[in-house]
């Protein structure tokens, strides 16, 4: 199997991993800090239109989505520019997704940015070192 093939596909498994493991974990910390509010709990349920599919899923599916692409980007470093560029790259790039592209494409209004975007960026920072731990793991990433 092409080695692009093979890191967008563990790339996928990572980060669908990193969302329910790491990212929702910190959530459920979060939400016991009062960080994020109680109603807007960690591995949720909910239906998300338009399949009904529970909202823990749909994240999974994003998160593995984002590792699919990232993963051959990013798996190519060594070292700590390895785990920085996960790290930064998901800090930065997922919350601008999720705040600037997402809420238009549901006719929806660009949320309030503090503190949400730092809590943000720390939630999506925890994802990107799950997906890059996953992948070093499986030696998907080149070792150090």
């Amino acid at each position: 199997m092409p080695r692009i093939a093979r890191l967008s596909i563990l790339g996928f498994v990572g980060g669908a991993l990193a969302v329910l493991i790491f990212h929702q974990s910190l959530w459920f910390l979060f939400n016991h800090i009062g960080l994020i509010p109680p109603e807007r709990p960690a591995w949720p349920l909910d239906p998300i239109p338009p399949l009904g599919v529970p909202s823990v899923i749909s994240k999974a599916f994003w998160g593995g989505v984002w590792g699919a692409v990232l993963a051959p980007l990013l798996s190519r470093w060594r070292g700590g520019a390895y785990w920085a560029g996960w790290i930064i790259v998901a800090a930065i790039a997922l919350p601008l997704v999720a705040f600037f592209v997402v809420p238009p494409i549901k006719g929806e209004p660009v949320p309030e940015l503090w503190p949400r975007f730092l809590v943000s960026m720390m939630l999506n920072g925890s994802w990107g070192f799950g997906t890059a731990l996953f992948l070093r793991l499986t030696s998907a990433a080149r070792s150090d």
